[in-house]
């Protein structure tokens, strides 16, 4: 009851309303209206102007990522370049401008290595969940001090909290929080909203 009046109370902007049917229409599973809202105050209250996306999709959590910081740029990684056309025409579309958005197709394996440490104000971790580990320590290195990495779907379909659910990308994401919780070189919280979403402040190193 409490998660679905958590999602009725957002209303989405027509520019993601659309954008969220196109990732119906894709295939792709867009973080939820509760969710993006999270995004969009966690993006204003950090006053984010430098911000990694991995994972395009068709270009909702941008979008929300935009309506927190209008004035932001936006890195966005996506293995699928026709996601990526689709997520471009969406930003254009909601009156974006073009300086403010940087589309990079490619593998994020390959092309995070290659991005400068300690750059950026957030970091949002939106694909391959098999690979979540290997993602949220590279958004760690990418963040500044005091930057934070984002990772929706944390509950994976509510399954992360259920022990009787053993699969590999259910067991990361619990070694993932576990291990998080332990670390001193960074605050941690847990939305139950949507599917969940992990926030993580790097405050050492």
């Amino acid at each position: 009851m409490n998660w679905k009046y958590s999602e009725d109370l957002i209303r989405e902007p027509a520019a993601i309303g659309q954008a969220r049917a196109n990732s119906h229409e894709l295939g792709i599973e867009a973080v939820s209206p509760a969710v993006g809202a999270q995004l969009a105050v966690l993006a204003a209250a950090s006053n984010a102007s430098a911000i990694v996306e991995i994972g395009t999709g068709a270009g909702v959590s941008a979008l929300w990522l935009f309506t927190g910081a209008p004035s932001a740029t936006i890195t966005s990684i996506d293995i699928e370049l026709e996601n990526q056309q689709i997520a471009r025409a969406a930003f254009i579309d909601a009156g974006v401008p073009a300086n403010r958005f940087r589309l990079i197709t490619g593998k994020a394996r390959d092309v995070l290595p290659r991005m400068n440490e300690n750059s950026y104000d957030l970091v949002l971790v939106d694909a391959d969940p098999e690979a979540v580990i290997e993602y949220v320590e590279h958004g760690l290195r990418l963040v500044r001090r005091g930057g934070t990495v984002l990772v929706p779907h944390a509950l994976w379909r509510d399954r992360v909290a259920d022990p009787a659910q053993r699969d590999d990308t259910v067991s990361d994401f619990r070694s993932l929080l576990s291990e998080l919780s332990k670390s001193s070189a960074v605050l941690i919280a847990l939305s139950p909203a949507g599917d969940g979403l992990l926030q993580i402040t790097k405050i050492g190193d």
